[in-house]
């Protein structure tokens, strides 16, 4: 059993910051669940290149409004509290926050913790064994 509160990940190592976000990584690959879960802050008025080359992602807004951009076919899909969106296809995307945005972010393979996105918005997979 694991139990990990936000109050504890606030101000560790595992509260991870780029220029438009802070991540707050609550299951790392080192806790064994195949995954890892973050609750991710996006700030109002960016807007962030992503493209997860490595990991599938699904997010699930808890907070705010904004909405992503597929970039294969320039899709805009609005995204607002209580929904959710899957990466499915390791889409590259761009994701918009036209308010602060709270989001949950489910990722695999799980990633360890200090991962940031490349120059092309990548997580690169990290062996940390």
């Amino acid at each position: 059993m694991k139990v990990v509160a936000l109050k504890d990940i606030i101000g560790s190592d595992q509260e991870v910051k780029g220029e438009n976000w802070t991540s707050r990584r609550l299951l790392l690959k080192k806790d064994g669940m195949g995954y890892s879960v973050h609750d991710t802050v996006i700030k109002a008025g960016t807007e962030t290149h992503i493209w997860y080359q490595n990991h599938l992602e699904a997010v699930y807004c808890i907070e705010g409004e904004g909405e992503v951009e597929t970039l294969k076919d320039n899709k805009v899909w609005p995204i607002k509290k209580d929904e959710i969106y899957a990466l499915d296809e390791n889409d590259e995307h761009l994701l918009r926050a036209k308010t602060d945005m709270r989001m949950v972010c489910v990722f695999n393979p799980p990633i360890t913790g200090n991962e940031t996105h490349d120059e092309n918005g990548v997580y690169p997979v990290v062996d940390d064994e």
